[in-house]
């Protein structure tokens, strides 16, 4: 059934640092994908962890690292990071100010995680 969603801002999470809010699901209906909104304060970051499923995260403001694959690539607003099933990988806000991404994925729920394999359980709907 097609919709129109007033979206949520992204809200506090027992992640440190991390605001979160899902903006589409698999409670709106949706069987193959899900796109949720965070918030980094500065120095906070995510632990490694890799999803079941591709993943598109677009850079709306701020500055981050992504750690990934032994590398290191810095990116910002208007920078779009791809990140194929499986592929264990880790964000930092670097910057000054608030990281705001969005966060598309090829699956709803979305599975998440740790390196050595097991859940990662989050704190919020996925």
């Amino acid at each position: 059934m097609q919709q129109v969603i007033q979206q949520i801002q992204p809200e506090a999470s027992p992640l440190a640092g991390i605001a979160h809010a899902t903006w589409a699901g698999e409670a709106e209906g949706l069987s193959q994908l899900s796109v949720w909104r965070q918030s980094m304060a500065p120095g906070a970051g995510t632990p490694p962890h890799s999803h079941d499923c591709d993943e598109v995260v677009l850079c709306l403001a701020g500055s981050g690292e992504l750690h990934s694959n032994g590398r290191v690539q810095r990116f910002g607003a208007n920078c779009t990071l791809v990140l194929p099933k499986g592929e264990l990988h880790q964000f930092f806000n670097v910057g000054e100010v608030a990281l705001e991404t969005l966060g598309i994925f090829a699956a709803t729920p979305v599975a998440t995680h740790l390196p050595e394999g097991e859940a990662l359980d989050l704190p919020w709907r996925s």
